[in-house]
């Protein structure tokens, strides 16, 4: 069973959740160590979450957890563990704990193999896909925006709840207005 555990960046398993967040994704899908270690230990809204089986480290899941929402910010398995379930384990754990608050996230565009698998495993895990011009607001000054997709828990309308929930994570995540 895979265990969801909430530490702050003093616990001694914190490096592996800074190797994997660099392994994972690329630097202009993620901030600095450093104010992602200020997130983890003082935004009251972030939460860190070292996956764990069997007690070993295997993979993060970091989130925001706003009025109306959730929005999973990054979520990684080790790649020497990937293709085991792993992920799903810890997503469903996650999406059963939080239900029925609506949780969101954000995908690349299906250009390639990886990003269309990406999604082809959010929907398996029951997620929906927005088709709708979103844009992911720069981690860092001069950088470029990404252009993304959301994906959300059944009941969600994008047509009663994109605005709002666009405009929450560009505000308090991104601190950006666009």
């Amino acid at each position: 069973m895979v265990v969801l555990q909430e530490i702050k960046s003093g616990h001694p398993q914190y490096s592996f959740i800074e190797d994997l967040l660099h392994n994972a994704f690329p630097e202009e899908e993620r901030r600095d160590d450093e104010m992602q270690r200020w997130n983890t230990d003082y935004e009251e809204k972030f939460h860190c979450l070292l996956t764990k089986k069997n007690e070993e480290p295997i993979g993060l899941l970091t989130y925001w957890d706003f009025d109306t929402f959730i929005y999973i910010e990054h979520l990684a398995t080790d790649a020497t563990l990937r293709g085991n379930g792993f992920g799903k384990e810890a997503l469903q754990t996650f999406l059963s704990i939080h239900s029925p608050k609506p949780v969101v996230l954000e995908v690349e565009h299906p250009t390639e193999e990886m990003s269309t698998r990406r999604i082809g495993f959010y929907k398996r895990c029951g997620l929906d896909l927005w088709i709708c011009d979103y844009k992911q607001p720069p981690y860092r000054k001069g950088d470029e925006w990404l252009p993304m997709y959301l994906m959300v828990t059944p009941g969600l309308s994008i047509k009663e709840d994109y605005t709002h929930i666009q405009q929450t994570i560009y505000s308090k995540v991104y601190g950006s207005e666009r």
